[in-house]
């Protein structure tokens, strides 16, 4: 498990890549960082045309169930692999 030390850190490191991640890659930072840091979705889901909102709010419900910890744990490995290249 990552401690709250090394998922700060992670969330830090993610903002600092040099390339643009693919849309898959940043939806599923973003969906790990809300789980890690949240939990379980609370919020509605987007409706009409945002796109952009539906996109992430699903990417975050598919993280349902899953632990703050083990998503926070899972967050600094990703963006550990996506640093290391």
């Amino acid at each position: 498990m990552a401690t709250q030390q090394e998922f700060e850190s992670a969330v830090e490191r993610s903002k600092t890549l040099t390339e643009r991640p693919s849309n898959d890659v940043l939806l599923k930072l973003y969906a790990l960082y809300k789980q890690g840091s949240e939990g379980d979705v609370n919020t509605e889901r987007p409706g009409g045309f945002d796109f952009k909102n539906i996109a992430k709010w699903d990417a975050w419900k598919r993280q349902e169930g899953k632990s703050q910890e083990e998503a926070r744990a899972e967050y600094v490995q990703f963006v550990n692999e996506l640093t290391s290249k």
